[in-house]
């Protein structure tokens, strides 16, 4: 079996050494290359053959949301947004460019490589310190650019309606299914929603793969904005869940 083929982007070298140390160690994980902008990063992807990119958000050149953009945009790679979650709205605008899972900078090294395993197998994840963190900062621009869309031309607001085809995909799905868009979408990882629906881990991870077909989403964070964009969500519910 190939090895992952792993890019660092990332302006500080010493960030850098560390993520290549923790992921040295591991056989099935390579570490192809190192680079200190955006830029580099698309350009390295381009020449190079790369599954994960583990990706700086602030960088010079070009910053890791627009090079994320460029690169899952040409299917190059597979990124991962390394930050320390200082600003909600760089995590954001990673979901919207494509990125596959957001990972803390001093994450443990059991955390890093199975980050990088999981979005290699085609799944994506949410660091749990930030998942609700990052719903609710979508669900905040969502909900601001639907009361911007009804802002009344007349003597009323008009309540603005959910897209008719994404309610079309969103009723294509089970009970079950549904039930478990929900709870991906309250940031539980598979293993809390097998606890909370009482059933085997591999089951929930069927409904997941079944669903993300259904709602022809690519993975599990755009899972997450197809729930709020559908309306299955609304503002305020994901903490609740959580």
């Amino acid at each position: 079996m190939e090895p992952i083929r792993v890019l660092l982007a990332d302006d500080q070298a010493l960030v850098r050494a560390g993520f290549a140390m923790m992921l040295s160690v591991e056989d099935e994980i390579e570490v192809v290359g190192e680079v200190a902008n955006g830029q580099e990063a698309v350009d390295f992807a381009a020449a190079n053959d790369v599954d994960i990119i583990l990706m700086d958000v602030q960088m010079p050149v070009l910053d890791g949301i627009r090079a994320t953009e460029q690169i899952v945009a040409a299917d190059r790679a597979k990124v991962i947004i390394l930050t320390t979650f200082e600003r909600d709205d760089y995590l954001f605008d990673a979901i919207q460019a494509g990125a596959s899972g957001f990972l803390l900078k001093n994450a443990d090294p059991d955390d890093l490589v199975g980050a990088v395993h999981s979005v290699a197998c085609g799944h994506a994840l949410l660091a749990p310190e930030v998942t609700v963190r990052v719903i609710e900062r979508f669900a905040r621009q969502l909900e601001a650019e639907r009361n911007t869309a009804a802002a009344p031309a007349g003597p009323a607001p008009v309540e603005p309606q959910p897209d008719p085809a994404q309610q079309k995909l969103l009723a294509s799905l089970t009970a079950r299914e549904r039930e478990v868009l929900e709870l991906v979408a309250a940031g539980l990882s598979n293993a809390e929603i097998a606890a909370r629906m009482f059933v085997a881990e591999a089951t929930v991870k069927t409904h997941v793969s079944n669903l993300l077909g259904k709602v022809q989403v690519r993975d599990r964070v755009q899972a997450v904005v197809f729930a709020y964009e559908s309306g299955l969500i609304l503002p305020g519910e994901a903490g609740r869940e959580a």
